[in-house]
């Protein structure tokens, strides 16, 4: 049973997640984060294609199907059957918001797009994910992560100069398209209580690929060229990076001329360098950067990173450790926050997923519920939402609905 909870701020809100993979997901998660009851619709057999994706949880679950999933309770139903959309059209007809990402007009077909649904639910907002822009000649072209990194200009910002396109480490297109749709459905949701009328919210990879290359795209405006790469250091500002001590690397982040000072002076021990008129302020630093970087790499690679980090601290320059990433998970600093939620799966025994990044009054939103298995709410949802009863639900099962 799903843990007790405090009231959360989308409490009492009902979305209807036809999405699925990542973006669409990611979204009605972040939905459901902050207190929503989220109703997953999913492929009677199939389910959601991440199901087979990544490292099997149980039968049915994986790694990455449980990452955009928590909260959510999941029903299947087969939406190639006119029994099966018929029940999702009376989903959305009691939901708040409907989050879709069929390729275009594949709604519409169903008979589940935004005209059709709303004119028996005016007030509610419908969000579609696509892969590009629906008023552009690419609408119907399907629209993939990596394909927008690479569209978009993503993988020539990536990596250490010299080297080739490089994608990001996760699907950041997605998951920035998710966040910025959730946005949307949240300011749509604050407009209709003054207008009591939903609103098609439409998102595109490609537009929220764009917006990933923020500042460094605004550079390639202004320079009519792509601007240089950098790896882990910082396109204009210098020190700041990674960097190498004797046992393992840090970051290092030399801000402004006042940390420069102490960095020369408290840490490294040499205070010839923040006198060095080359080096003298950071415009200076940043055009010299090819002699003062090998400079400072050579004079921390003698030092432990406990001893650097301590002097970094003691200097009042921000500095940390860089860890692997199940050492980050499993870190005294990501128990104190709370930040997984450990729990029993029924078929896989005792499991963790992310905690919502969401802090209320003090209070992190909880996982009320962890991802589901498939189908795992067909029933309760039906019963509770639609009052079908058992000869209802029987019937639909017998037809291949549900």
């Amino acid at each position: 049973m799903p843990q007790a909870a405090p009231v959360q701020p989308l409490a009492g809100l009902r979305v209807l997640d036809l999405s699925r993979v990542l973006a669409g997901p990611m979204c009605a998660m972040a939905l459901a984060d902050l207190g929503a009851d989220v109703i997953k619709v999913e492929h009677p057999s199939r389910g959601d294609d991440t199901r087979d994706w990544g490292v099997r949880v149980g039968t049915r679950n994986t790694s990455y199907f449980n990452s955009a999933n928590r909260n959510k309770r999941s029903v299947t139903i087969d939406l190639q059957s006119a029994a099966g959309v018929e029940i999702a059209r009376e989903l959305a007809a009691r939901s708040d918001v409907v989050i879709e990402n069929f390729k275009v007009g594949g709604a519409d077909k169903l008979g589940l797009g935004y005209e059709q649904l709303s004119a028996s639910n005016p007030r509610l907002v419908y969000c579609s994910i696509s892969g590009y822009a629906r008023s552009t000649s690419e609408a119907q072209r399907p629209g993939y992560d990596l394909l927008v990194q690479g569209e978009a200009g993503i993988m020539a910002m990536n990596g250490e100069a010299g080297q080739g396109p490089l994608k990001f480490g996760v699907a950041a297109v997605d998951m920035f398209t998710g966040m910025y749709a959730g946005q949307a459905i949240l300011a749509a949701l604050y407009e209709r209580h003054a207008t009591g009328r939903g609103r098609h919210v439409q998102m595109a990879l490609y537009d929220c690929g764009l917006m990933i290359t923020s500042y460094y795209g605004m550079e390639a405006l202004l320079k009519a060229g792509d601007p240089p790469k950098f790896g882990n250091a910082h396109p204009s500002i210098v020190p700041y990076g990674v960097f190498d001590a004797a046992d393992g690397p840090v970051v290092i982040t030399v801000g402004n001329n006042g940390q420069f000072v102490r960095f020369c002076e408290q840490v490294v021990g040499r205070p010839e360098w923040a006198t060095d008129p080359r080096f003298a302020t950071n415009t200076e630093r940043s055009a010299n950067r090819e002699i003062l970087l090998p400079l400072v790499r050579e004079a921390l690679r003698g030092l432990s990173r406990r001893e650097l980090l301590a002097s970094l601290a003691a200097a009042g320059i921000p500095c940390g450790e860089v860890l692997g990433m199940y050492e980050a998970l499993t870190s005294p600093r990501t128990a104190q926050a709370n930040l997984l939620h450990h729990f029993d799966d029924a078929e896989a025994g005792p499991q963790s997923v992310l905690a919502p990044p969401y802090v209320m009054d003090g209070e992190r939103t909880p996982v009320r519920r962890p991802p589901p298995h498939l189908g795992q709410h067909t029933d309760e949802v039906l019963r509770e939402v639609l009052a079908m009863d058992d000869q209802a639900l029987a019937a639909a099962r017998a037809q291949q609905a549900i």
